[in-house]
């Protein structure tokens, strides 16, 4: 039974560290304890759900973009669906499907060498694409011939989608600005148009994926899984509608980079670490000192959040801080955060990646209706592209845990700070 200090979860019992904080005992096989980040109200959403008996199992062991313009709602207003359908018609969505450009083997493998350096080279973005782009795009130790054939193959007719599920294209409007400070430095401001877009590796990141775990138990796969160009062609795309809708090239627009990220992915980083008399990484208890180490962490259902100062930071933001894009629903909003200063010492530098589902697929196609949820949203100012009304229902509103309640717990306690929100105008889904 929960009391004040701790939580009772059915198959797990969390004990409260502070406000927000909780923690989950080392017992049984667990090497270490785990900790949970989150109000009481969120753990009342994710107790029904796997997500703290996942936690409890990982002890035993996609990227987004977000596009300022200098665009306002008035520009926007009355377009609205010529800009959603130009997006739908210019951007390749959808399980399967194809990509803006069809490559060959060698053209692919180029691709995962050296990231947006090709990109750039081939006229798809801008040096201040780069500068923006987390880690400038690409990765020192990327090697094509580490992917597998069968990966390859499914990668290069998609180069340049944005798939299905939860992946999507929006446009925004920024309704809400927390930190003006902040918000000047990332080029925010009230009623601005934005463009976020939420896509990933596509089968070629899948198949990696597969091809690594089969693997895993045998060899350490150096691998990463992200593909930073696939968000990159697609904003080329964007910008391209963008100059045809309003009749003016991009740079005239502002249709600017603020930031790629990636998502669910491992990284090698240096943090500093409760370590123990010999110097070996332990637990808080048991530490004696706190020292920096390099650590591999893997970040699931999670985003980097570093924040001022960090060298990993792109100069652009390096004084400001991260730019952290948090996604709600297409009738939510969305955040834009910038990484807090607790991070470091609380997440490794990390923060919610977005507000996370309440239900599954199924069970949300069973809720709703494709059909009523699009109209519910037109009904409020939103318009909807997809391929199938089924997608619209999986990614209906009511599917999504409060983005509101997720963000105020990670600005309460200052992994990432709110800097502005904003709301969609009209979204594109596979």
């Amino acid at each position: 039974m929960s009391t004040p200090e701790t939580y009772d979860a059915g198959e797990v019992t969390l004990h409260r560290v502070r406000e927000h904080v909780w923690e989950l005992p080392r017992e049984g096989e667990m090497n270490v304890p785990a900790r949970v980040l989150a109000s009481r109200e969120l753990l009342d959403e994710i107790s029904d759900d796997l997500t703290l008996t996942q936690l409890r199992n990982a002890t035993h062991l996609p990227g987004i973009v977000d596009l300022r313009t200098d665009l306002t709602y008035d520009d926007v207003r009355g377009r609205e669906e010529e800009l959603v359908e130009s997006l739908f018609e210019a951007v390749p969505s959808g399980l399967g499907g194809g990509g803006v450009v069809h490559t060959s083997t060698g053209e692919l493998e180029s691709i995962l060498d050296r990231g947006m350096e090709w990109a750039l080279q081939e006229g798809y973005a801008v040096p201040a694409d780069l500068e923006h782009c987390e880690d400038g795009g690409s990765w020192d130790a990327a090697d094509a011939d580490a992917v597998s054939e069968k990966a390859k193959e499914r990668g290069k007719e998609q180069v340049g989608s944005l798939g299905s599920g939860n992946h999507f294209l929006e446009v925004q409007r920024v309704t809400d600005v927390y930190r003006d400070d902040v918000a000047a430095a990332y080029g925010l401001f009230e009623d601005q148009v934005v463009v976020l877009v939420h896509c990933g590796s596509r089968g070629l990141g899948h198949q990696v994926c597969t091809d690594y775990l089969r693997r895993v138990e045998g060899e350490h796969a150096d691998l990463l899984e992200r593909l930073p160009e696939n968000r990159q062609l697609i904003t080329h795309r964007t910008r391209q509608v963008f100059e045809r809708v309003f009749g003016e090239d991009w740079e005239s627009l502002g249709v600017d980079l603020l930031y790629d990220v990636a998502h669910n992915i491992g990284k090698r980083e240096v943090h500093e670490v409760p370590v123990d008399a010999s110097g070996l990484p332990t637990t808080r208890a048991a530490a004696v000192e706190r020292a920096e180490r390099e650590l591999f962490v893997h970040r699931k259902g999670a985003t980097r959040a570093f924040p001022a100062g960090r060298p990993e930071v792109p100069a652009a933001h390096r004084d400001a801080g991260q730019p952290v894009i948090i996604p709600g629903s297409m009738g939510a909003g969305s955040y834009v955060l910038r990484g807090g200063e607790a991070s470091l010492r609380e997440t490794f530098g990390s923060t919610a990646h977005g507000a996370g589902r309440l239900m599954s697929r199924t069970q949300a196609k069973d809720e709703f209706r494709g059909g009523d949820v699009r109209d519910d949203l037109r009904h409020e100012g939103v318009y909807v592209k997809a391929n199938s009304g089924a997608t619209v229902a999986e990614e209906a509103p009511g599917v999504y845990k409060d983005v509101d309640e997720v963000v105020r717990v990670s600005d309460a306690l200052g992994i990432g700070d709110r800097v502005a929100r904003t709301f969609p105008v009209c979204n594109i889904k596979g």
